[in-house]
């Protein structure tokens, strides 16, 4: 197993209509689940989407495991294409007129094509069979519950095979019977493939079953550090 290290230090700040907001994160991690815990607005997400290149910082510096993704004082900035980090949107974010099967080619594919109906087969079909989707490869979303939309999502962000999962509240839209199945699906098949995760959640079950390190946020800054 090859071992894992993100550094990170960010800062951003946010105008709104009434307050300001600054988002001014710092941390070390190599525990290979880790938790960032806080209420709404606390910063938690944003953190997210700037570890995946979806939010530029105003400074700072991320380093995946010696690899220089963001550094605002060298000009580096990787897309998030380059950044091989996969992230797991609150809303799944499928494509409605794509079919399972191609919704998870999609993260195969270079391009802005929509991948065929059998396009990467035997790749999709490992992760479809991983995520128990494999009969529902030929429906579309819409067709889905929200728990096989979950799979289908999580099948596409770790098709690529990322260096990094980020998932952002991802049983919060899920009810208490099926949020407790997929932790423990997701919790056994990390320990499984062994990709390092980064969760997001406000829930201490989530704590509970992902947090080897959490990182306690409040007001955009990491307030509290805690080892498991």
């Amino acid at each position: 197993m090859t071992s894992f290290q993100l550094d990170v230090s960010l800062r951003k700040k946010l105008q709104h209509r009434h307050h300001g907001f600054t988002l001014d994160v710092a941390f070390s991690a190599s525990a290979r689940r880790i938790v960032i815990q806080g209420s709404s607005g606390a910063g938690k997400s944003m953190t997210l989407r700037a570890l995946a290149g979806l939010v530029a910082p105003d400074e700072g510096k991320i380093v995946l495991n010696d690899d220089i993704l963001f550094d605002s004082a060298a000009g580096i900035s990787m897309s998030s294409q380059e950044r091989q980090v996969s992230y797991l949107f609150q809303d799944y974010a499928l494509f409605p007129h794509l079919t399972v099967r191609q919704n998870v080619a999609f993260s195969l594919t270079k391009g802005l094509f929509n991948p065929a109906r059998n396009a990467w087969r035997e790749e999709t079909d490992y992760w479809l069979d991983k995520m128990h989707m494999s009969a529902y490869a030929g429906r579309y979303p819409e067709q889905l519950s929200g728990g096989q939309k979950q799979r289908v999502a999580l099948a596409r962000a770790l098709a690529s095979r990322p260096r990094l999962l980020l998932l952002d509240e991802p049983f919060a839209a899920l009810d208490t019977h099926l949020r407790q199945h997929l932790r423990q699906e997701i919790s056994q098949l990390q320990s499984q493939l062994q990709f390092p995760l980064i969760l997001v959640t406000h829930d201490p079950s989530d704590v509970e079953i992902f947090g080897d390190l959490v990182l306690h946020v409040h007001n955009g800054s990491i307030r509290e550090r805690e080892t498991v």
